[in-house]
């Protein structure tokens, strides 16, 4: 197997404005582009201009660069953590081709680019390209497994109803899950949607570009296939099972692991009880992600995710008048004042799957946990792992819900602040693989 090339969708708008840094050729132009320039939808057609020159096709046009290991082009006004408490604009540097693709009367950019030129990016851009070789190592064989794993299951997933996805949408129940939407136009999104890829912007040492070149071609397999790898900021002491948080299917590697060196004392990791996860959650047992180190979390959370510091437990307070809204404007429903917030269903690292919210009007069930966290919020709830308590209550109707939580994120996989932790303490890249995904070989495939 060669080395693949992939396509990643960077962004679609009604204007792109980009600089190209070196001499680029394109469609079935002679002569080089080069300088700056913005694509357009004009009467129909996708319109490229600048730097005194104009060139327009049908639906899409391509910039190559002449010299692909020395220039780059830059895209202005990026849209990074979209629909995240962090979303931002930035301007992103790109190797590889650029692709303008008309979409309506818009324009969406795609990087065309070697799959380990791309690694180096992702894995600076999911957490500092200054962490240690050993993270960085493990980070570029989970990010090129699970890439080579979406891209073979898009090439097989049918086109499944809500109810074959195991979806529920009653008036009394809204269960549903979301997973990386399968893009039409390229293989992923540069977001966390799928993975944070931000071009050369985020690659700035040895260390990144070493890691990606130590594992090159190297991926984890689970029997013949390729494992579809997936992580989280913290999971919070113990990790959550696929079928909890995506398809109820079981995911043999993608199972519950006790995020230490061994079962924390006093404790009881059934954490599907009520009593054992409301302890848990709690209370703070030692765990690898258990951490406030500042240089350790510096190499996992980059300027923007460090503007909060509360990561394996956190609390919040939603007053009643704030929850109503939250749930109507989330939800569309009236459910009156809300009486109390009851977990129905909890997964194996305590995180909620089904949650009962009752009101003075009407009841509703919710799930799965992304779901969860979206209608408690307006961003995200930093995970579904927490239990409530009611405060200020007057004619039994609370005033005040405050939320105990534990984790950032889904929780399913590699827990990247415990593996930053793993790696400090001399584990190697692939002990860290080993710990959190159980039962896989790692196989260079090229």
């Amino acid at each position: 197997m060669d080395e693949p090339l992939i396509s990643v969708g960077i962004l679609t708008d009604s204007v792109i404005n980009f600089t190209c840094y070196g001499d680029y050729y394109t469609n079935n132009q002679e002569d080089f582009f080069s300088g700056i320039f913005q694509a357009r939808v004009k009467n129909g057609k996708l319109v490229v201009e600048g730097s005194g020159k104009k060139i327009s096709d049908e639906t899409s046009i391509f910039f190559r660069p002449n010299s692909p290991e020395t220039e780059h082009f830059m895209i202005k006004d990026v849209v990074i953590g979209v629909q995240f408490h962090w979303e931002r604009r930035e301007k992103q540097n790109f190797k590889g081709t650029l692709k303008l693709l008309r979409k309506g009367d818009k324009v969406t950019a795609i990087n065309i680019i070697n799959i380990e030129e791309y690694l180096k990016s992702v894995i600076s851009s999911e957490m500092s390209a200054k962490s240690s070789l050993s993270l960085l190592k493990a980070h570029a064989v989970i990010s090129r497994s699970w890439l080579l794993s979406q891209i073979e299951q898009s090439k097989t997933k049918g086109n499944l109803t809500a109810a074959q996805k195991g979806m529920v949408f009653t008036d009394d129940e809204i269960l549903r899950w979301y997973d990386r939407e399968d893009h039409e136009d390229f293989d992923v999104c540069a977001d966390d949607h799928c993975q944070r890829y931000q071009g050369i912007t985020k690659i700035f040492t040895d260390s990144a570009r070493k890691a990606v070149e130590e594992t090159a071609g190297l991926v984890m397999k689970y029997g013949n296939e390729i494992c579809d790898a997936r992580f989280s900021k913290s999971c919070g002491g113990v990790s959550e099972s696929f079928e909890n948080v995506w398809e109820g299917k079981k995911v043999p590697y993608l199972s519950k692991i006790v995020d230490y060196k061994f079962e924390p004392e006093d404790y009881d990791t059934n954490l599907t009880n009520e009593t054992n996860a409301t302890k848990w959650i709690t209370n703070e047992p030692e765990a690898y992600c258990n951490t406030k180190d500042k240089s350790i979390l510096s190499q996992v959370l980059l300027h923007y995710d460090q503007e909060t510091d509360d990561f394996f437990r956190w609390q919040v307070e939603i007053s009643q008048e704030q929850l109503q809204e939250l749930l109507a404007k989330k939800l569309d429903v009236d459910l009156g004042a809300i009486v109390r917030m009851v977990p129905l269903e909890r997964g194996e690292s305590g995180r909620i799957i089904r949650l009962k919210i009752t009101g003075t009007k009407r009841s509703i069930t919710i799930g799965k946990e992304l779901e969860i966290r979206r209608a408690l919020s307006e961003s995200h709830l930093y995970s579904s792992a927490f239990v409530v308590e009611t405060l200020e209550e007057k004619d039994n109707i609370p005033g005040k819900f405050v939320l105990f939580g534990a984790g950032w994120g889904h929780g399913v996989g590699l827990c990247q602040i415990g593996a930053a932790v793993m790696a400090e303490k001399g584990f190697s890249f692939d002990e860290i693989l080993l710990h959190y995904y159980k039962g896989v070989d790692l196989v260079k495939i090229y």
